[in-house]
């Protein structure tokens, strides 16, 4: 009896599938995009800056993969722009297998370190942040990640259980699926210094569970979430500080703490798209058991098995890529 079904080319080839990543220019978004494609996938990357898009296209598109790039700018807190964008990837498709809700935005921060009264609180609360900026940070970080599902959502069905719309087998039983990249702040117990962002991502980590339990049965397609700790990206290169301190079993700290992680503004990536954290984060501040940060491959590895055959049979979960810090911090996990 063979066991070439066991191969790992086997089980975690994406080649043929195709894919949608938003926020697919930087930060997470752009691993899940270099992963796919470094595999065999065509993936049509999303985002509101053109350049950043063409950037990967050349940066890591073209001979360099077995897959394909496909940059489309648009903005998915517009459902004009997601109703265009799905009709774009329906003329040229037909049908996707896979879709990676990443776009996200880090929203205000009011550090809560210093603050011990009432009135310090409400001073710093009340006149820092909006209820503009709040809304902000969920239309994106929250009803973008649904809209965006709802929108994709007829061209997944088309292509699940492994047939493409012309209704060729690609890979036997296989289900279409959407990756929802949530974070471990939405987990976490504190705030972190900024209570909209930590807010919008248990939003979303909620959005995961009612889409896996009222949708997925209903159409075939499996929701699955990532929910990140410290990675590089535009994000974490902002929000990220040597000067950490660890009060009892609760972290504070003197700018803001760890994990605002999607793809956000892109603010400190390089020519290459990419941010790096080197003598931003220190892993014991946080008492992050595997004493370091996310890596592209860390990241890459679990989007890879998400989407093809290796985990075919994970359906409805959230998955922490965090290093173990959610055991080691209050959380609701």
């Amino acid at each position: 009896m063979s066991s070439a079904h066991l191969a790992a080319s086997k089980l975690f080839s994406v080649k043929g599938l195709t894919a949608v990543v938003t926020g697919g220019g930087t930060g997470i978004g752009l691993m899940a995009t270099q992963v796919l494609a470094a595999n065999g996938a065509k993936v049509y990357i999303i985002g509101r800056r053109t350049e950043k898009l063409e950037n990967v296209v050349k940066t890591y598109g073209g001979d360099k993969i077995s897959g394909e790039i496909i940059p489309l700018q648009g903005d998915v807190t517009s459902k004009d722009d997601l109703k265009r964008l799905a009709e774009e990837v329906k003329s040229r498709e037909g049908g996707i297998h896979i879709l990676v809700n990443n776009a996200g935005i880090s929203g205000e921060v009011t550090k809560l370190a210093p603050l011990n009264t009432a009135q310090e609180i409400f001073d710093a609360h009340w006149k820092e942040q909006t209820m503009e900026g709040w809304t902000d940070v969920f239309r994106t970080n929250a009803f973008a990640l649904f809209y965006s599902t709802i929108a994709f959502l007829p061209l997944l069905e088309k292509n699940t259980w492994g047939k493409d719309p012309a209704g060729k087998e690609i890979y036997e039983n296989y289900q279409t699926g959407v990756v929802n990249i949530t974070s471990i702040s939405g987990l976490v117990k504190s705030a972190q210094n900024h209570f909209a962002y930590n807010a919008s991502k248990a939003a979303a980590t909620h959005l995961q569970r009612m889409l896996a339990t009222e949708i997925g049965p209903k159409t075939g397609i499996r929701f699955n979430a990532i929910a990140p700790g410290v990675f590089p990206s535009g994000a974490s290169f902002c929000y990220l500080s040597p000067r950490f301190v660890l009060l009892g079993a609760f972290l504070t700290c003197s700018v803001s703490c760890m994990f605002a992680i999607a793809e956000m503004t892109g603010s400190g990536s390089d020519e290459n798209n990419k941010t790096s954290l080197e003598g931003e984060f220190d892993p014991k501040s946080l008492n992050v058991p595997a004493n370091r940060a996310g890596t592209d491959e860390d990241m890459a590895g679990t989007i890879l098995y998400l989407c093809s055959r290796a985990g075919q049979y994970t359906n409805g979960v959230i998955l922490p890529v965090d290093g173990g810090t959610l055991s080691t911090n209050p959380s609701s996990y």
